[in-house]
């Protein structure tokens, strides 16, 4: 059996908010809403849906939603990645520092979208 992944699903707090970090930051395009209940982006050959999360699963009294989980989504650049994060942290968006390991043939780094999902932007390096 061949599979392909077709799409990555974020259950967020806030829809809107995240559908415009996305599209904002990585340049996605919507291809398709509901109210401010679903999103759904491309991202070369898949798609990234952000689903309102149950409201029984958060407490708007606890202040900016942030979630804790063990996912991360990783987006391959054609650009530095050195401008590209100095431009992330301009607009306020939470990034690490850049790193790479022994062998490995790409410079990587995290960051994280309003909501504390944790997302990479990795860069092939170039032969000099």
């Amino acid at each position: 059996m061949k599979v392909n992944l077709d799409s990555i699903i974020l259950y967020v707090q806030n829809v809107d908010n995240l559908k415009s970090f996305y599209t904002k930051t990585f340049n996605l395009e919507v291809i398709e809403t509901y109210e401010s209940t679903w999103a759904l982006l491309k991202v070369g050959d898949g798609k990234i849906g952000l689903h309102k999360i149950g409201e029984q699963y958060w407490d708007e009294s606890k202040g900016a939603f942030k979630f804790d989980n063990n996912t991360k989504i990783v987006f391959e650049i054609d650009a530095d990645i050195h401008q590209i994060r100095t431009q992330l942290l301009d607009q306020k968006v939470a990034m690490r520092a850049i790193k790479t390991f022994d062998n490995y043939d790409y410079w990587l780094c995290d960051g994280e979208d309003p909501e504390g999902n944790v997302f990479q932007i990795k860069q092939k390096k170039i032969d000099k």
